[in-house]
């Protein structure tokens, strides 16, 4: 389950970190009548009663920040509009609050005002929860009994000890939904093939050319990044972005968007692999970097967007990054779609 961001936003001064405090029970934020106190947003995790459960408290720098550094920190309180699901408005007579709320398209705005009591707000937090759907990240690909094999490199990207997140949750919903999961690394195919007779592999993107090369054509075949895609994005639009490779120019600029922030290495899958599958199709290729909350406003610039495959990411947060990609016209794709279509495979994937 995803933690549900609450954010609260409102002037400087209007009794935020206050608030935030009072929701959180203990000193979060630090409370000052100096303007600007707050300058970066200030997250806490928390569980919440009346059905709320796990959550973000989110504390934000004043909207009408004018000292030095006021733009930059209201360029940050905006960036978090696109993580937010539920966003706490105090001060909305204020022009600064009013010019907010035109930007929050369709996130529940739950307003508060000075002595209004914690319980009354979570109160009214419970009830504009998004309704939480029951969605399969293996979709229609599998039923009750599917044999299904994941693929799993464990090279020096993966923690360890243990399993990257997206592998974890899919080998917990297969076990969910009475699915029979076998595990290997790429290393061990060929005596899993011997083993068991798969109706589906899922794995790793990066191993999509050995994997596919290795099962029969009538095995279908995805990968974890094309199923997260698919539960947190739009799996149409990143088929396309991906199938937009073909038409990338010479010198073309592209963007390596990360939702997360992590030390590279010399296998990394965004910075080093996918760059050099692109470098073989496109002369002087241009690849700029955006990793954590650093997705740039302006795409214009951009030929194409590769986006990470979002697992630490909520899926406001993608969508909200292929809304503004489509907005500035530029085609938007994430790794796995890349991968395939790199390969010469995007067609033989299965999508959920």
């Amino acid at each position: 389950m995803e933690r549900i961001q609450i954010t609260v936003f409102g002037p400087a001064n209007s009794g935020k970190s206050t608030l935030v405090n009072a929701l959180c029970g203990q000193e979060v934020s630090l409370v000052s009548p100096i303007p600007g106190t707050t300058t970066d947003p200030v997250r806490k995790a928390i569980e919440l009663p009346y059905g709320i459960g796990p959550a973000v408290i989110v504390d934000t720098a004043g909207l009408d920040d004018v000292s030095i550094l006021g733009a930059e920190r209201i360029r940050r309180t905006q960036q978090v509009i696109d993580t937010t699901d539920i966003a706490i408005v105090l001060g909305a007579d204020a022009p600064a609050t009013k010019a907010l709320l035109e930007q929050l398209d369709g996130i529940p705005v739950v307003p508060y005002a000075q002595g209004e009591s914690v319980d009354g707000l979570l109160k009214k937090i419970a009830a504009v929860l998004p309704e939480e759907k029951n969605h399969f990240l293996t979709g229609r690909l599998v039923h009750e009994g599917s044999v299904v094999l994941l693929v799993m490199p464990q090279d020096s990207e993966a923690p360890k000890g243990r399993l990257i997140l997206p592998q974890v949750q899919v080998l917990r919903e297969l076990l969910d939904r009475g699915c029979i999961p076998v595990c290997c690394t790429p290393e061990k195919l060929p005596d899993a093939l011997k083993a068991t007779t798969p109706d589906l592999v899922i794995t790793d993107s990066q191993a999509f050319a050995t994997v596919n090369e290795s099962i029969p054509s009538t095995t279908p075949l995805t990968s974890f990044s094309i199923l997260l895609a698919a539960a947190k994005g739009d799996i149409e639009v990143f088929a396309e972005g991906a199938r937009a490779i073909s038409r990338l120019p010479d010198h073309a600029r592209i963007l390596i968007a990360e939702a997360c922030t992590h030390v590279p290495d010399t296998e990394d899958i965004g910075r080093v692999k996918i760059p050099a599958l692109l470098r073989k199709r496109v002369a002087d290729l241009e690849v700029d970097i955006a990793a954590g909350n650093d997705f740039p406003e302006d795409l214009s610039p951009y030929s194409l967007v590769i986006h990470c495959g979002a697992c630490v990411a909520s899926a406001r947060l993608l969508r909200a990054r292929i809304k503004k990609a489509l907005r500035a016209g530029v085609p938007i794709t994430n790794y796995g779609m890349a991968i395939a279509f790199l390969q010469g495979i995007l067609e033989r994937v299965s999508l959920p």
